[in-house]
């Protein structure tokens, strides 16, 4: 049985990811690049800091990636996160994992005063979580370094452990940590970028997951 669980957060404990897509497009815009909304939706899961040099000239991304990335969030807290809702049962499952005596961490590329907001929406806000967030790492997904930090949190080796991400950039990072990568489809992504990227099983939602709880990999690992 796995000692502990890693969870992603935006689009997979919250339904965020579409927000996250309309901020980056608007904000991208207004420093003179039109994008299609669907480009930015398949870069969602990464950092700022992975996601503009798939769409700016790297001297820019010098230059001004930074203020764009502020922009970006000033934007998302004012106009979108409160419309970000949580899936069903987070809490739930959550508990009942603790319950069987596994361990929980929070591994988000997002900023740490998002992860609180989502925290409290889902219900998890009370519960005694690890959590690491872009403040924690040099580089975000798909980089492995905020589930290093998650591990180094739980005082866990990788193989000890199972994490759970939407996206294909959270399969990566995990394998590259040494960690068990599970997908969940309500971020949004297809099953074959998750199974192609490494998931070893796939669930419809949190929900799904606790539903299934006692079936492997969440319970044989």
């Amino acid at each position: 049985m796995p000692q502990a669980f890693i969870f992603d957060v935006d689009g997979t404990l919250v339904d965020s990811v579409d927000l996250h897509a309309r901020a980056w497009q608007r904000t991208l815009a207004e420093w003179g690049h039109e994008i299609e909304f669907t480009a930015i939706r398949n870069q969602i899961g990464k950092g700022g800091d992975q996601l503009l040099p798939v769409f700016l000239p790297a001297e820019e991304v010098e230059r001004h990636g930074k203020k764009i990335e502020a922009a970006r969030g000033d934007l998302f807290k004012r106009e979108y996160m409160e419309q970000v809702k949580p899936f069903p049962e987070v809490a739930a499952l959550f508990r009942r994992l603790l319950e069987r005596g596994q361990g929980i961490a929070l591994g988000s590329s997002g900023k740490p005063e998002e992860l609180e907001h989502y925290k409290r929406l889902a219900g998890i806000d009370d519960l005694n979580l690890l959590q690491t967030t872009s403040a924690d790492a040099s580089r975000s997904k798909p980089h492995p370094d905020i589930f290093e930090a998650a591990l180094t949190k739980l005082k866990l080796p990788g193989a000890a452990v199972v994490a759970v991400g939407d996206s294909p950039y959270d399969a990566t990072a995990a394998q590259k940590a040494g960690i068990t990568p599970v997908g969940v489809l309500c971020g949004g992504f297809a099953a074959a970028q998750l199974t192609e990227a490494g998931c070893v099983t796939l669930y419809q939602d949190p929900a799904e997951m606790l539903r299934l709880i006692d079936q492997p990999p969440l319970m044989r690992g």
